[in-house]
């Protein structure tokens, strides 16, 4: 196994255009290329490209139908699909496809014993994207992808989702509700976008208890959201035992980022990745991979990146 953790990136993904004025922009992924660089993490990593996803492996999540739609209106030129805030470009379902594909292909690596860890840094983000809706500047949802790649790929029975990005991821939890073989937790602020993501929001059926939400208030700093984390997610998905754990990372509670009122500070992220790492080396061989989600203040998303970055690298 490499001990440098991949980190996968693809210059490609800088085409995919919100519009003027859209906080998930290019400039995201080019500070933290820069970032990365000027700190000497860069050569750390194991920095790799994998190759789009098909079609096919989005439809292990998405319906047909709505993917073709989403092709079919950038490539005829329009500026978003389903909502407003779904922006796009002719640039952007192939700049989904890279970031569907580095998921999976980042699972592959994990699993087959390539890595240990993975960081996924392309856009754009995928949480929010629902079966057949695109919302929240997502597309495809891929975490949800890579967690049906590890199941269908490799046999795995249990697999969690930990996502501290601070809007609540709807489209995970909605895609794996009724499933009790992915373990969804959500630490977020509330109320917030999406809306959803209540407390009582547990799942539904087979999926009843396998759905965790810890929505926080407005106002709420590192020792809130920390405990949150120890005292709620980490004993629940100790109780789930994972065969792998992969991250939802959204940097957006960081208290310079204008798209929340959560204080946290860059060298939270460095704490709760630590004890994500501790959580995943407990269960499943210290298999992690790590998903880019939000984060649009430059400078709070190039430090808490570093801070997740350098756990993952240690």
């Amino acid at each position: 196994m490499r001990s440098a953790p991949g980190l996968f990136t693809h210059p490609d993904c800088l085409l995919h255009e919100s519009g003027p004025g859209n906080p998930e922009r290019p400039e995201r992924l080019r500070a933290l290329i820069e970032h990365l660089e000027q700190v000497g993490l860069w050569e750390d990593l194991e920095v790799l490209r994998a190759a789009p996803a098909t079609s096919l492996d989005l439809e292990t999540v998405h319906r047909r139908d709505y993917l073709q739609r989403v092709e079919t209106r950038f490539k005829a030129g329009a500026s978003f699909v389903d909502s407003a805030d779904a922006n796009g470009n002719h640039a952007t379902f192939a700049a989904t496809l890279l970031a569907s594909g580095a998921a999976i292909e980042a699972t592959r690596k994990v699993l087959s014993g390539d890595l240990q860890r993975a960081f996924v840094m392309l856009r754009p983000p995928g949480h929010h994207a629902e079966v057949d809706q695109a919302m929240g500047f997502c597309f495809s949802n891929h975490v949800a992808i890579a967690a049906r790649a590890a199941q269908a790929e490799h046999g795995l029975e249990r697999v969690a989702i930990v996502d501290f990005d601070v809007h609540h991821g709807n489209g995970t939890q909605h895609i794996f509700e009724e499933d009790g073989s992915v373990f969804y937790a959500s630490l977020h602020q509330w109320p917030h976008y999406p809306g959803t993501g209540a407390t009582e929001e547990r799942g539904i059926g087979e999926g009843e208890g396998t759905t965790l939400n810890c929505p926080l208030p407005a106002g709420s700093g590192n020792r809130e959201w920390q405990a949150a984390l120890e005292e709620r997610v980490i004993p629940a998905i100790d109780r789930f035992a994972p065969e792998l754990l992969l991250i939802s990372a959204g940097f957006d509670a960081h208290q310079r980022d204008l798209l929340s009122e959560t204080r946290l500070t860059s060298e939270a992220f460095g704490h709760m990745t630590r004890a994500l790492v501790d959580l995943a080396n407990q269960h499943g061989e210290g298999r992690m991979i790590s998903i880019l989600e939000g984060g649009y203040d430059l400078v709070g998303l190039t430090e808490g990146v570093q801070a997740h970055l350098e756990v993952l690298a240690s």
